[in-house]
């Protein structure tokens, strides 16, 4: 007598589309933005003359004097400071301050391009960090209406 298993395949394991919060998204387009950001200034050291200006004490056409260094570390800091705000402020709170600080940052970006050395390079790296600014721009406009569909839909 033979008996007969019926053996069935097992489930195909099914991908779920897991939803990352917009804080998250945030965060991740502030780390994004910062590593262009840090990688235009470290690459444009390769750029012929830049280090015998640094060893002369110029950037371009600013002397470095600690006023400089201050304004240097303080212009990065703001989005660094992002980063961290984006995942810890309330959300009406980060909603503004994603608003505000990526709205000055364009302008902030584009004096990159002044002085037309290397427009090519500076100017890839303007619209690199272009592209991250409006996400970040269009994600923080957009959050309230977001948050107000996916509360209805819980």
């Amino acid at each position: 007598m033979t008996t007969h298993t019926l053996q069935t395949a097992p489930a195909p394991a099914t991908r779920t589309d897991q939803q990352v919060p917009l804080q998250l998204k945030l965060a991740a387009a502030w780390t994004s933005f910062m590593c262009l950001y840090i990688y235009v200034d470290v690459l444009g050291l390769y750029k012929p003359g830049a280090v015998e200006g640094i060893l002369k004490g110029k950037v371009f056409t600013f002397d470095i004097t600690q006023t400089f260094m201050v304004s240097a570390l303080a212009a990065s800091a703001v989005p660094i400071m992002m980063i961290l705000l984006s995942t810890t402020l309330p959300p009406r709170a980060n909603r503004t301050t994603n608003l505000v600080v990526a709205s000055l940052l364009i302008p902030w970006m584009a004096f990159n391009l002044t002085g037309g050395e290397w427009l090519y390079y500076y100017g890839l790296g303007f619209a690199l960090e272009l592209v991250i600014l409006v996400f970040i721009l269009r994600s923080a406009w957009n959050w309230r209406r977001m948050s107000a569909v996916s509360s209805l839909n819980e």
